[in-house]
């Protein structure tokens, strides 16, 4: 039996008599000693084996990398010189009296310690990759994160309540992943995109306090946040309003933080607007540790003679804005010219600027091809709301208003990060008041924000029908350092609002019902005001661990076309297969 975990064992436990299991890290035959690195979870000890002990010396001789191995022996401290303090076991060696080799390893497709290996490489030999030990630091984080938030949330009175895997297919932002059924010919269930409904029917159940720790699917594109599954810590709750429930998840989040990796987040989290996050950085994820902000320039643009900008800012939906780059004018040329190629993956036709090197000049002393096709009169309103002084470089942006928050709000980032215009640390933020619904223009629609079941602001449901555009939400999305680590709402309760927010989607009487019947019947007995969050589990582990994709924080990930390396799925299944499912599969050209 094991007595000790390999990087457990320390000082404390000097004169002791161990026995470990683990892996062979490396061995070093050092002229008749041999040094073995044996690792397991909790990280490496030092064993020694000597020729004293002939058949444990003829064991350790055939050893490689990836065996794996028990070893039973003596601690012992290093020798002096020879300490390492930065592992917990770095005083003491363990003298092998006994080591056997329980298996045999291959020559492993990489060695453990290796950087710079591909993503390809580590997914298709994930088993492998989750041995390095960033890795398995990173898996034992998400544990010890997703322990800490139970242990909150119990403390708060919350319980625990599984919802279904299998559910209904309804509308609710992205592609739903479908699973046929056998029993039903012709008829499928969905994955669930998140547990929404059901822990709306679990208030009215009279539950109160909600939660789980679950897996949710959607069949969207991917990036480095994203997977077509992902784990979410899903909470509902009765009775509280909007101001309350941001207290008891702000609480959790700065509890989670303090418990796991000993980091004292701001308190209280500061509150931000939707449309001053949007009118000052471009994004409703602002990342505040960048210090960079926009500057509005729409009004003072719309009498110019420069059509790229006066367009702009008289166009329905359209917007001028300028980031001032402190000492931007030290920017080259090629710089510049990579800045407006990047704007133009948001939709940017182009990026204009001016260098402002000597501001007391006036124009003269103003660089750039649009100065001249801009008034004294702009470009002394662009200086004073700006506060550029001499040195300094604006970039502009022209356009739709998306557009022009997309690609500078995403320049922002890029250069305050690029150029040491950003702090260290962490920047939680609260995004609050969104907009109930946003226009689709290709569709000549409104769509919901967040998700057509969360509740407008008191005495704006009067413009449901009127004007939707109008219409605020009491939705909240919790911010930390540029991502969306959270969102919520506090949730409709009464049926008649419910169904009138649906017209506004669209959504008729007839397939109200057919899609969301359930729900609107639930709500006729007796629903109480409620309301809830949900944190995305894999982008809060990936912030702490510091790490570039959730990929690196999920044992077994997807790629970014949605494929699992590891075990080549998804895959072809058999013809009987699907004719059980009553499934039949046509040929599709490939172009």
């Amino acid at each position: 039996m094991r007595t000790h975990y390999c990087g457990l064992v320390g000082a404390a436990d000097l004169g002791k008599t161990v026995t470990l299991f683990g892996w062979a890290h490396r061995r070093r035959d050092h002229g008749g000693v041999i040094f073995i690195d044996l690792r397991d979870r909790e990280g490496l000890v030092q064993i020694v084996s000597d020729p004293d002990r002939a058949e444990t010396f003829a064991n350790a001789e055939r050893i490689r990398g990836e065996y794996v191995l028990k070893v039973t022996g003596l601690v012992r401290r290093r020798p002096e010189g020879t300490t390492n303090p930065s592992l917990h076991s770095g005083e003491i060696e363990v003298l092998a009296h006994d080591l056997e080799i329980l298996n045999a390893s291959l020559t492993p497709p990489f060695q453990l310690d290796e950087d710079n290996l591909s993503e390809t490489v580590r997914l298709t030999h994930r088993v492998i990759d989750l041995r390095r030990p960033q890795m398995q630091k990173n898996m034992m984080l998400r544990y010890r994160v997703a322990m800490a938030v139970r242990r909150y949330l119990d403390a708060q009175g919350f319980i625990d309540i599984e919802t279904p895997m299998l559910t209904k297919s309804t509308p609710e932002g992205a592609r739903d992943y479908l699973v046929p059924s056998r029993v039903h010919d012709g008829q499928f269930f969905a994955l669930p995109q998140s547990p929404q409904l059901f822990k709306q029917m679990l208030m009215v159940a009279g539950f109160d306090r909600y939660y789980q720790i679950t897996k949710c699917f959607r069949d969207e594109d991917l990036r480095a946040d994203r997977q077509p599954e992902f784990t979410q810590i899903d909470c509902e709750t009765s009775f509280l309003g909007e101001a309350e429930i941001r207290a008891i998840f702000e609480g959790m989040i700065r509890s989670v933080f303090k418990e796991t990796i000993n980091v004292d987040l701001p308190d209280p989290f500061p509150i931000m607007g939707y449309r001053e996050a949007m009118l000052r950085y471009g994004s409703d994820k602002p990342d505040l540790r960048v210090h960079l902000q926009f500057t509005e320039l729409t009004d003072v643009m719309k009498k110019v003679e420069f059509k790229v900008f006066s367009g702009a800012a008289n166009a329905p939906g359209g917007r001028v804005a300028g980031l001032l780059i402190p000492k931007g004018g030290e920017l080259t040329r090629g710089e510049i010219d990579a800045y407006t190629e990047f704007v133009g993956i948001y939709g940017a036709k182009g990026l204009a600027y001016i260098k402002f090197n000597d501001i007391a000049k006036g124009r003269e002393g103003m660089q750039s091809p649009i100065v001249k096709n801009l008034s004294d009169e702009a470009l002394l309103t662009i200086v004073e709301l700006s506060g550029a002084k001499d040195g300094d470089l604006m970039f502009f942006g022209a356009g739709r208003a998306k557009v022009v928050n997309d690609a500078l709000g995403a320049l922002r980032v890029k250069i305050g990060h690029e150029k040491g215009l950003a702090a260290a640390g962490w920047k939680p933020l609260w995004v609050v008041d969104f907009p109930m619904f946003e226009y689709d223009d290709e569709a000549g629609r409104w769509n919901a924000m967040h998700h057509p079941f969360t509740s407008p602001k008191d005495g704006h449901d009067e413009y449901l029908e009127s004007d939707p555009g109008k219409v605020v939400a009491k939705a909240y999305d919790l911010v930390l350092n540029g991502w969306e680590m959270g969102g919520g709402s506090v949730r409709i309760h009464r049926e008649a609002v419910q169904s009138r927010v649906f017209r506004a989607l669209g959504i008729d009487a007839e397939e109200a019902k057919l899609k969301f019947g359930f729900l609107l019947d639930a709500l006729q007995y007796g629903a109480p005001p409620h309301g809830g969050i949900a944190f995305g589990l894999d982008r809060m582990v990936t912030l702490m661990t510091g790490s570039e994709s959730i990929r690196d924080v999920i044992a077994f990930p997807k790629t970014q076309r949605a494929q699992c390396l590891l075990t080549e799925a998804p895959s072809a299944v058999d013809e009987k297969q699907l004719r059980e499912l009553h499934i039949r599969l046509r040929s599709v050209d490939k172009v």
